[in-house]
């Protein structure tokens, strides 16, 4: 019997929730009759958010010249489709944490992740008209599907992880994903992203970070999502070495405009910022 990237996350609910927070603010957010001290609302209602909330406002991540100490005024100053952002990256690794797997760290994977997120949101500024914050939630959750596949179909998960290896990492994961099992983690990601209904932003991004030619409404976040992920695979290794890593579309160049020259930084900027973002989402 085949199986699709749509079968494995036709049941994900009874293993995997968005948490209550997450979808109030996001009823919230969607409804134009919303307030601020609404949205405030809906979040004070869960105290240990609210401080992780505080924290991440009060943090290098924004730098506001003055402190935030009330969730109406992190919501005025980060803006509701930003905290909107922010709370389903907060909510994720939650989300995850009872999905288990033999085949990965949890702890190294979140790490990559966080990484991609924090070079996402560099290149964005970089590139400018993008949100920084939607570029940190799309590499957050860039790899979501990986974790499906590996809970759920981990001996043919382990088969395209062994066959990268034996092409000594000629063959990218999503290609031995695709040889095994006739989809990779991005496809399931974006499945995962559209049960949810996430935004579309969110869902391309996930959906295409290897394939940045079937990106069709957001072709430059997708592209940015592509050279962040490679970024975050630098800055793991600590090299500025691109033989060390896969290649970069170069279509990605084309598609937001950045150079190679945006590397260097990026990949700095990042590793300077891992410790502190690690503390924020993951504690």
């Amino acid at each position: 019997m085949t199986i699709s990237a749509s079968d494995l996350v036709q049941d994900i609910s009874g293993l995997i929730t968005l948490p209550d927070v997450y979808l109030r603010i996001n009823r919230m957010v969607e409804n134009p009759d919303s307030t601020i001290e609404d949205i405030a609302k809906a979040i004070s209602q869960d105290p240990s958010f609210t401080m992780r909330l505080l924290k991440i406002a009060n943090s290098a991540l924004y730098s506001f010249p003055s402190s935030v100490n009330t969730v109406s005024r992190a919501v005025t100053i980060i803006g509701t489709s930003q905290i909107h952002n922010l709370a389903l990256s907060m909510s994720v690794a939650k989300s995850f944490d009872g999905l288990p797997n033999d085949l990965v760290s949890m702890e190294n994977f979140w790490k990559h992740s966080l990484l991609c997120a924090l070079s996402a949101r560099i290149l964005a500024r970089q590139a400018g008209r993008c949100d920084p914050e939607a570029l940190f939630t799309a590499g957050l959750l860039h790899d979501i599907g990986e974790l499906i596949i590996f809970n759920r179909l981990s001996g043919l998960a382990r088969k395209a992880l062994t066959l990268v290896l034996d092409t000594m990492d000629e063959m990218s994961v999503s290609e031995a994903e695709y040889e095994v099992m006739g989809f990779d983690h991005g496809d399931v990601g974006g499945e995962l992203a559209r049960q949810w209904k996430l935004p579309p932003l969110l869902e391309e991004c996930i959906a295409y970070h290897h394939h940045i030619e079937n990106a069709k409404r957001y072709p430059r976040e997708t592209a940015l999502t592509h050279i962040a992920n490679i970024f975050s695979q630098m800055a793991e290794l600590d090299t500025l070495d691109s033989s060390d890593v896969p290649p970069i579309n170069p279509r990605s160049w084309e598609i937001t405009g950045l150079t190679e020259e945006s590397m260097e930084p990026t990949v700095r900027e990042a590793q300077a910022e891992i410790a502190e973002v690690t503390q924020l989402f993951l504690a």
